[in-house]
Order: structure tokens, then sequence, then C-alpha cells
């Protein structure tokens, strides 16, 4: 939607300016959640052993299979049981970016127990962040911890059985037109702790009282693309991404998952009504689809679970209806969640629960089509 910016988005700023935590920055600490489970996730651990700090490179010329044993980290005194399952890894990949034409980095989370000897495949979520989240790749990467399934993984150190992979859009100018990014400070940048987790930030409160969501079309110009300088400019770069973790990084190619938030869940539905045949589920939040998208997802059978806030403000869950409906029309079933008291920030509540990640882990990639398997 190259022209998107009309009275939905008027709010975006206001909304979106509330992104963020109150912790102090810091670099994140390399050490084990507990162990990871098939079925459903564990809580998330009480304390965690101390660990030297890092964040371990793969290299400028692309993701290196040799990476992964070298950044993991023991704790001080582990005992040689405990040193037998690797801990969880938060590395960075650089590659040069097929949209910018510069070294970008990007976020991959291993998880505990993956070892690069080994040939189990692990299921690969890729997560797209929204506006609120945009930077250099380099030294605003950070800014990728602040939500959704890598803050989990990482920070609340939730056993997460997934590669994550977590790439960074561009600024694209929107540094200078958003206020929330004119303000961010990297004192928002959640820490991981050496014992423990810290504290949730708090909901975000909303003057938008509880309304209702009635169906509304689109607003005019609409198209897939969804909102301006989003994710569909990174598209060659997010397969090439895939493309690399599932060959160097034991990725299960029937487990590859798509999840976004905001723009990153506008960024979910284009990638999907492109590239359906190749993901087994996709979660897109507080992102609406658009009915040309939605041949090609009901053709792949591909599952859609996605979420909505009532209170929202920024992208109104009236807007929700138009694609859903022709996804219903075209035979494909679907799930869509209204967080009826919550604003915009409805990513909070969703990546917080076992839910969606069980949800993704039933639904496997077969023969050209996506079902509830066992994984």
């Amino acid at each position: 939607m190259r022209q998107f910016f009309d009275a939905t988005w008027a709010a975006l700023p206001a909304v979106l300016g509330l992104l963020g935590c109150s912790a102090a920055s810091g670099a994140p600490v390399a050490q084990a959640p507990s162990a990871p489970t098939a079925g459903a996730l564990p809580a998330p651990e009480a304390t965690a052993g101390s660990a030297e700090p890092a964040v371990a490179e793969a290299g400028s010329s692309g993701v290196a299979p040799e990476a992964a044993p070298a950044a993991a980290l023991e704790a001080p005194g582990a005992s040689a049981s405990a040193a037998e399952v690797p801990p969880a890894q938060l590395l960075r990949l650089s590659r040069v970016s097929q949209a910018t034409h510069a070294e970008r980095d990007t976020f991959l989370y291993l998880p505990r127990g993956y070892d690069a000897a080994s040939d189990q495949r692990w299921p690969v979520l890729m997560f797209l962040h929204g506006n609120g989240e945009r930077g250099d790749a380099k030294a605003d990467l950070d800014y990728l911890l602040v939500n959704g399934p890598l803050y989990e993984a990482w920070i609340q150190k939730r056993d997460l059985p997934f590669i994550i992979i977590a790439p960074q859009l561009p600024m694209y100018g929107m540094d200078q037109k958003a206020d929330y990014l004119k303000k961010r400070t990297r004192a928002q940048i959640p820490t991981r702790l050496e014992r423990g987790v810290p504290e949730r930030p708090p909901e975000h409160a909303t003057t938008e009282p509880m309304a209702g969501a009635l169906a509304e079309p689109l607003p005019p110009g609409s198209t897939p693309y969804g909102p301006p300088k989003g994710w569909p400019e990174l598209e060659a770069d997010l397969l090439a991404l895939l493309d690399d973790v599932l060959a160097s990084y034991h990725g299960d190619p029937s487990r590859q998952y798509l999840s976004g938030v905001s723009y990153g869940g506008f960024g979910t539905w284009y990638m999907a009504g492109r590239h359906a045949q190749r993901f087994a589920a996709i979660m897109p939040v507080v992102g609406y689809g658009h009915p040309e998208s939605m041949p090609a997802i009901a053709e792949a059978k591909l599952p859609v679970w996605c979420f909505a806030g009532g209170r929202d403000g920024a992208v109104r869950a009236k807007y929700f209806y138009a694609g859903l409906n022709r996804l219903e029309q075209l035979g494909q079933d679907f799930r869509f969640t209204i967080e009826a008291d919550m604003g915009h920030d409805v990513w909070a509540r969703v990546y917080a629960g076992n839910d969606v990640y069980d949800w993704m882990l039933a639904r496997r990639k077969v023969a050209g089509s996506a079902r509830a398997v066992a994984p």
C-alpha cells in the first residue's frame, strides 16, 4: 500500500510511541534456559547460572555453519552432565542485503539442545518486527529484543524449541517522520539477566473505548503490499535467510513458520500471499491481509491465526474482515482472535502465552499443503 497513510494510520505514532520497556541497556548473556519439550511449553525458568556475555558473529560472507558450536558457552562451574546439553545461543548473521547492498546483521536464536553435529531438524520461526524497531542492523539490532518471540526466548528465558530468525528493517526515512523513532533510546532495550528474568513491562494503557469492531471495506488505495517502505522491500533477503538457515543450521523445511507485528503483520500476509507453499503456518498480529493475497493462501491450505486489538487506534479491527471473509469464501479455515480490551500492543499478550507456539508446532508442510500432524 504505497499510498496507505490514510486516516487509519493517523493514530499510529501516538500508539507505537509507547513501544519498549524501561530496562537498562546491556549486552545479552549467553546462557541456557530449561530443557526443550516436544509438546506443551514449560514456564520460564526462575533462575539461571551466570555465564560470559557474548553474542556470536557468523561472518560477513553469509551464514557460517561453524559459528554455531563456537557460540555455545558453558556457565562457570557447570557439571559434566549439564555441559552435555548445549545452551541456548544468540548469534548475529552478517550478510550483504540484496535490498540495500550494504552488510546487515540478523539475529539467529538457537534453542537449548541445538547441536551442530547432530542430524536433528528444528522448526524455524521467522519474526518480522514492527515500525518502532527499525534500524541499521548493526548497533540498532538490539531493539529487536524489545518484544516478540525473541524477547520471550532470550530475555525471559522461555524454552521455545524453535530456531528464530529476526531480521531488521532499514529506516527508509521513517526516523524523520515518526516521533517514537526519533525519541527512542537504548534504555528501552531489555537486558538478559545472569540470574532470573526482568519484570515484564505493563500493558500499554489506551483511552480508546470498547466500541466493538464492525466490518468495513479497506481504505482506498489499499494493496497486498501493506504500508509504505515495509517488509516487501526485503522480500529477497527474507527468502535467502530462510534458505541459508535451512541449509546451514539444520532447519526443518516442513516446519517453516512466519509471524510479525504491525508492519511485520502486514509483511507476514504479503509473504504468505506470494510464497504460501513455503510455510507450514502464519501468525500475523495487528496487521490485516488484503483480499488479493487470499487465493494463494487458500490454494496452499496454509493455516492462519491472526490477532487484532479491540481498542487499536492504529490498525483498526474493522479492516481485518475484508481479507478474512474472502479467505472463508475460498474454503480456507482460519483463527481470528480480537483482544477486545487491548490497544495496538496485542503482541505482549500473544507471545507471552504457550498456545500460539503449540499451535504452530502442530502444523507441518506436507506434499504441497499444510495440515496438522504430529511434528
